[in-house]
């Protein structure tokens, strides 16, 4: 493999029954907005393209050729932020739209909800923390409590944890990983 080599996950694509429910619901909760939509040239189907970043045509592609009937195979779209608020804002906003089955999990590293969009698909809105715990991890999170109490419960789960390191440390480890494999 070559030592330039190094392809970097861009975007998603995602079947749908109904392209404009799941337009509103990822516009309103997420703030993407529509770069273009319509008729596939060589896809019979409805296309839409979301994004939220002036340097990417598409960050989620929709495309309304699921069938009637047929179970989602998204195991989860996930979406970062930046702070505490910033998830409560997207529980708030995905519950506003009619988002379903939200919980919130304490993964150690992350602070995450999750929820299915009104197709059923799994959506995830996370936190990165500062520390590091092997995966999988899940604590039950309540992201009504303050943050400061969230913060200390976080700490005190990782530290805890035998796998405990700083995400920087992590970062590094991984790092010299990648390397020696190009």
């Amino acid at each position: 493999m070559s030592k330039s080599y190094t392809p970097n996950l861009s975007h998603v694509g995602v079947s749908c029954f109904d392209i404009d429910v799941m337009i509103e619901f990822y516009t309103s909760v997420f703030g993407l907005q529509v770069t273009d939509k319509g008729p596939g040239h060589s896809f019979p189907f409805m296309l839409a393209f979301l994004s939220a970043n002036a340097d990417q045509h598409h960050q989620l592609a929709l495309a309304q050729n699921r069938p009637q009937g047929a179970p989602s195979t998204v195991m989860q779209l996930s979406f970062k932020v930046d702070t505490i608020d910033d998830l409560r804002e997207a529980r708030s906003r995905a519950l506003s739209k009619g988002a379903t089955k939200m919980r919130g999990l304490n993964h150690g590293n992350a602070i995450s909800i999750y929820f299915v969009d009104p197709e059923d698909n799994t959506v995830e809105v996370y936190l990165d923390t500062p520390w590091y715990v092997a995966q999988p991890h899940g604590d039950p999170l309540d992201l009504d409590n303050s943050d400061e109490v969230i913060w200390a419960e976080t700490e005190k789960i990782v530290r805890a944890d035998p796998t405990y390191m700083p995400a920087k440390d992590w970062s590094n480890e991984f790092r010299k990983k990648l390397k020696s494999s190009h």
